[in-house]
């Protein structure tokens, strides 16, 4: 027992101080400069080449096409290098397949390969071994997969010698195919630990100096692996004569069933041993890259609270922290596609728009462009502020369809946006959800020019005031709706600029809505015996909240018959986005409808299902609006003889609410009401509220 023991400690301290010498090589072949590959999208390119050609050797394959928009080699950059990715990924190719391989020279080579690669990381290294294995590897599964249909393909296979009979390497694709998913998982292990922000964090030294030899070792077995894997794949493709031979023969032949399969069994046996090597590298590695990762992310948590906190000259560090960790160009200016750095923000305000990656829905992100960069008060804030798109996949890797509406979107929008958010730093993303309470709906987080939290939910009030709300602060929010009445201004404003410029000019206006067809023709009827009668309005339809076919199909009719409506269905949209941002702006701020008139002018509007309509009468940016509802509304309209003579010596809403309200008190009325003179005041008339007739008008001198 003993013996055993003192065996298993040699072995043990031998395969120690071989280890300690390999990395010591490994380390004077590690000359990493400023060049930076985008190692994770490679590796995304290659397991997906893995992934059809070791599903092709399955005579039937049910696994489903992996959409992953990664393997699209055309997205991935190789930043500061002096020569394309695809060069340096066939040069590796080259020293794979085109030096002579010999079992005593296979460290040699690989460490010769470490030569090539010098100026990469680890991650990158593997991953560039990696994909030009991959090729090789693909070629050849092409080749098996288009020969039974495909002509040329035969032609190709019969050229390079290819066997016809692919049964009896089974054993040796299998231990391949198993190989290969192994080096793949290993190289994601070294990549998620290269992309620790472990600089920024201060992590466990001891843990380090323990885990870091590992990822050496393993991209070492990484790169031989593949080293052996396109030896063989070479050697299937350029198959002698004779060994093309053994795969025709009859299997009841003994020796020839043996000489058809050692080649094969060694070949296998070869692999399904690097396989068990690199299966145990991983799973001593795995936990302690989940490990440390958990205590990064931790870490990392911890310092963005703290440095929220903290008070700063400039917004710098926070932006460096959020967007700047593996990318010294992070940004991308969408109206140019300009890649820009953090520093582009310097001294302005930003606007993180946080959401998925189809961002939002077509009317919402049409406003979203209306109200910032093509609203009238923007030439006053122009260059104060920025919007940054910050897009997070819905799941845990982005996948094709998110990518395609990221790209349409970028080359749409006028913001800036964070160029590769599949790379932001798994924390920060995180952090984005538990601090901000990002879950899926977007959200405007607003930072001033220092990088400190204004508003944790900015849009709304873009939505309603646009770059007016600038600096867009939960202060400045506050401030707006102190200033604001519930009148045709806050309404309608900026939905449709003829609909801004009949408030300015102080016009009669209707907004009614409906879905029943019946009762829109016939208010509409009423409403036009009134103004032919000389009583001048100006008619909006709106639908309902929530809009959909059917409001699509009133418009169509609306316009073949009455042909008075001005505002498309996009529009009509729009205009309930607004009321919807002005409720929950005013509830986060903890109004009620209780006690705030607005709140429950807009909840009304929000929450009418009566399907008899709703009409809200007012003019210009007076104050006095009036609210009708179903039958009340044809029951005032019938009455307009009664009030349809005061028009004459009242305004218009003066002379509906003398219909609408009745009076408090019958009979003579003394109540009187004093209005002070000031420059500029407005001589009118003036309705009593108690009577509601036409008061009479005095000066008093003082």
């Amino acid at each position: 027992m003993t013996s055993v023991q003192s065996g298993s400690f040699w072995q043990h301290f031998q395969s120690y101080l071989d280890d300690e010498i390999l990395i010591k090589k490994l380390l004077l072949s590690h000359d990493p400069d400023r060049r930076r590959l985008n190692s994770e999208m490679l590796l995304s390119a290659v397991e997906n080449i893995v992934f059809h050609a070791t599903a092709s050797e399955d005579l039937v394959s049910d696994k489903p096409v992996n959409a992953n928009f990664k393997s699209n080699i055309s997205n991935i950059e190789l930043i500061e290098s002096p020569e394309p990715l695809m060069h340096t990924i066939y040069k590796i190719a080259h020293e794979m397949l085109c030096k002579s391989p010999g079992k005593e020279d296979l460290h040699t080579r690989t460490m010769a390969s470490f030569d090539l690669l010098g100026s990469h990381r680890w991650g990158a290294k593997a991953a560039l071994a990696l994909a030009a294995f991959a090729i090789s590897y693909g070629e050849f599964s092409l080749l098996m997969q288009l020969r039974p249909h495909i002509p040329l393909a035969v032609s190709i296979a019969n050229f390079k010698q290819i066997p016809s009979n692919m049964s009896m390497l089974k054993p040796q694709m299998k231990a391949l195919r198993s190989l290969s998913k192994t080096m793949v998982d290993l190289t994601k292990c070294i990549i998620e630990f290269e992309a620790l922000p472990l600089v920024h964090v201060g992590p466990d030294m001891e843990d380090l100096a323990v885990i870091k030899p590992k990822i050496y070792v393993t991209a070492y077995w990484i790169i031989r692996s593949t080293l052996v894997c396109s030896f063989q794949i070479k050697s299937l493709m350029a198959m002698k004569p004779e060994q093309a031979k053994y795969f025709k023969l009859n299997n009841s032949a003994n020796f020839s069933y043996f000489s058809r399969y050692s080649n094969i069994t060694i070949a296998a046996w070869e692999l399904l041993s690097l396989d068990n090597r690199l299966s145990s590298i991983y799973s001593h590695l795995r936990p302690q890259v989940d490990a440390f990762r958990r205590q990064t992310e931790a870490k990392m948590h911890q310092k963005l609270l703290s440095l929220f906190k903290k008070s700063h000259i400039d917004n710098q560090d926070v932006l460096q922290m959020l967007f700047a960790l593996k990318d010294d160009l992070p940004l991308k200016d969408c109206s140019t596609q300009e890649k820009l750095g953090v520093s582009a923000l310097k001294s302005k305000v930003v606007l993180l728009l946080i959401s998925k990656p189809d961002l939002l829905p077509f009317e919402q992100l049409f406003f979203l462009v209306n109200q910032t960069y093509d609203h009238p008060h923007n030439d006053k804030t122009e260059g104060s502020y920025a919007i940054i798109w910050v897009p997070i996949s819905f799941y845990e890797a982005w996948i094709d369809t998110e990518q395609k509406w990221f790209d349409f979107i970028s080359n749409s929008m006028p913001c800036y946006l964070v160029r590769q958010p599949w790379s932001l730093n798994s924390a920060v993303v995180n952090f984005m959800k538990q601090e901000w309470n990002y879950g899926g709906e977007a959200i405007m987080v607003v930072l001033d020019s220092e990088g400190m939290i204004t508003n944790l939910n900015a849009l709304d009030m873009v939505f309603i005031w646009g770059s007016k709300a600038y600096p867009f602060s939960l202060s400045r929010e506050n401030e707006l709706w102190d200033g604001e009445k519930w009148k045709m201004q806050l309404i309608t404003n900026e939905i449709h600029p003829i609909l801004t410029q009949w408030v300015e000019e102080g016009r009669n206006i209707c907004i009614y809505g409906s879905e029943n067809l019946d009762w829109i023709r016939e208010f509409n009827a009423k409403m036009k015996d009134i103004k032919d009668a000389g009583m001048q309005h100006e008619m909006i339809y709106v639908g309902k909240n929530n809009p959909g076919e059917h409001t699509k199909e009133i418009l169509s009719i609306m316009n073949r018959e009455i042909q008075s409506n001005l505002l498309s269905f996009t529009k009509i949209q729009l205009f309930w986005l607004r009321l919807e941002s002005m409720r929950r702006s005013k509830s986060r701020l903890g109004n009620n409808a209780n006690t705030d008139n607005v709140l429950a002018q807009v909840s009304a509007l929000l929450d009418n299902n009566n399907d008899n309509g709703w009409a809200v009468y007012g003019k210009g940016l007076s104050t006095d609006i009036v609210r009708v509802e179903g039958d009340e509304i044809f029951r005032c309209l019938n009455l307009f003889r009664q009030w349809g003579e005061n028009v004459g010596r009242l305004e218009f809403i003066d002379a509906l609410r003398t219909v609408l309200e009745p009076p408090l008190v019958e009979g003579p009325c003394n109540h009187t009401q004093v209005v002070p003179y000031s420059e500029g005041l407005v001589q009118g008339n003036m309705v009593c509220q108690n009577c509601k007739r036409l008061m009479k008008k005095f000066t008093i001198y003082e």
